[in-house]
């Protein structure tokens, strides 16, 4: 089943002879349940489609379908809305909030929607990435490594339509980078979790179930892998 379709993606900066364009014509699928990895060498516009799924950037021409909901042509509160509720992100830099603890971190999209959470999905989720010891603690008090769970977590809280991880191991040591892709393939198998990697690493996107590559804005191949 479908959960994600761009037709005719167009991200453009500047204008007349400045004008950069960042994806040029881009249509695909995802469907429910896939691990997709996007690779391509930088600038090559990887990052810039995965902020146009997560409604973080407006594409310049084209749509963007998730779960059937055109998120182009949502206003920007609507849209805050639906990202909270249905796009996990997850980025290089972890994006956590200094003064909140890991719990709260990892509960933050349901506290903002003033909605209880539901205990048994925490559980599980703090279990599996080994965060049930570091639940009290500040992100300062967190490895890298430790912090990066609590973004998967906080990630995956909501039962997102789509978990979007852009570069998720470029600030991590090899060990750590190893245990991140492993998080995402478990979040992906055991919680059917549809997920979007962004790297520009060959081994890691190795681990997906497809393969897209971007050249110049442009898809040039997109392979299914035989795991």
């Amino acid at each position: 089943m479908e959960i994600l379709r761009c037709e005719n993606l167009t991200k453009t900066y500047g204008t007349g002879q400045r004008m950069v364009t960042a994806l040029n014509n881009v249509s695909l699928s995802i469907d429910k349940g896939e691990f997709v990895a996007v690779v391509g060498a930088s600038g090559s516009g990887k990052s810039t489609l995965l902020h146009m799924f997560g409604g973080v950037d407006t594409p310049t021409e084209g749509k963007i379908f998730i779960e059937d909901t055109d998120i182009a042509s949502l206003n920007e509160t609507s849209l805050a809305v639906f990202r909270r509720r249905k796009v996990g992100l997850i980025y290089q830099f972890y994006n956590l909030i200094p003064s909140l603890n890991v719990k709260k971190n990892i509960l933050l999209p349901i506290l903002l929607d003033g909605r209880k959470p539901n205990e048994d999905r925490f559980n599980s989720i703090v279990k599996t990435l080994g965060l049930g010891n570091r639940l009290t603690h500040l992100p300062n008090e967190l490895s890298g490594g430790q912090q990066q769970r609590v973004a998967i977590g906080r990630s995956l809280i909501y039962r997102p339509a789509i978990l979007l991880a852009d570069e998720p191991t470029g600030n991590l040591d090899k060990k750590n980078s190893r245990e991140i892709v492993e998080f995402l393939k478990i979040s992906n198998r055991q919680y059917k979790q549809t997920v979007v990697l962004i790297t520009h690493e060959e081994e890691i996107a190795l681990e997906a179930d497809r393969i897209i590559t971007i050249e110049d804005g442009e898809i040039i191949s997109d392979e299914v892998r035989e795991l």
